[in-house]
């Protein structure tokens, strides 16, 4: 006959055995988790776990963790884990959730289109627009109808003049609450607005000069830095 304690003993080992088992599968879960943190037409980057370097994945190629790239813009990727698709922005994970805090400072890695130029998709106040990376840019600049879009009194900034390749051009100087790329967010930002139009949001100094920019290839990797 087995005493009580002796059940008492199993039980208690039965449960350790299965909150191990839980934490495994958990552990395994995070391990496997990807984190996309730069985007191009047929191209992402991803993190795979809380601490993996960026690897740079295109179109149709499988991950180490079985999951499979199905589709990649310069606004989100489509992939394929244990069957079922999910899409996927920059800084979120197949989890659901932002980055992992583990996985060190906010950062997005950027990939170089054909013409060697870095457009990626991010936002001002909110708004969505394309931004194009442009370290000759002092401030972060946009046309007037992107201003108009975003909703800025760019009218109650300060007048100035800016000299450009095809001549002078009235701009107004004003500041940005926040601007977004992947997982990088600022705020009070400089920026000038230009009455005419321009073909996209140039991402200039005054976002760029509070990170960090490391450039390796057709890769650009943006770190935050405070």
């Amino acid at each position: 006959m087995i005493s009580a304690t002796r059940l008492e003993f199993r039980s208690v080992l039965r449960a350790l055995l299965l909150t191990l088992l839980l934490a495994s599968s958990w552990t395994l879960a995070q391990d496997d988790e990807i984190t996309v943190v730069g985007l191009s037409e047929g191209r992402a980057v991803v993190l795979i776990g809380n601490n993996a370097k960026p690897k740079v994945v295109r179109e149709g190629e499988t991950l180490s963790n079985g999951a499979r790239l199905i589709k990649a813009t310069p606004e989100s990727a489509i992939v394929e884990i244990n069957g079922k698709r999910q899409t996927l922005i920059l800084g979120t994970n197949n989890l659901g959730g932002r980055a992992s805090g583990n996985s060190g400072a906010s950062r997005v890695t950027l990939i170089a289109d054909s013409r060697g130029h870095f457009v990626t998709t991010g936002s001002i106040n909110g708004a969505t627009v394309q931004f194009l990376v442009d370290t000759g840019a002092t401030m972060v600049s946009m046309g007037v109808g992107d201003a108009r879009r975003i909703g800025l009194n760019y009218l109650a900034g300060e007048r100035g003049i800016s000299r450009t390749a095809n001549g002078t051009a009235r701009v107004y100087r004003v500041k940005l609450d926040s601007v977004k790329v992947g997982d990088i967010s600022l705020t009070n930002v400089d920026a000038l607005v230009h009455e005419a139009d321009l073909p996209w949001v140039l991402l200039g100094m005054s976002f760029l000069n509070r990170l960090e920019m490391m450039r390796q290839g057709d890769d650009l990797t943006l770190v935050k830095r405070y």
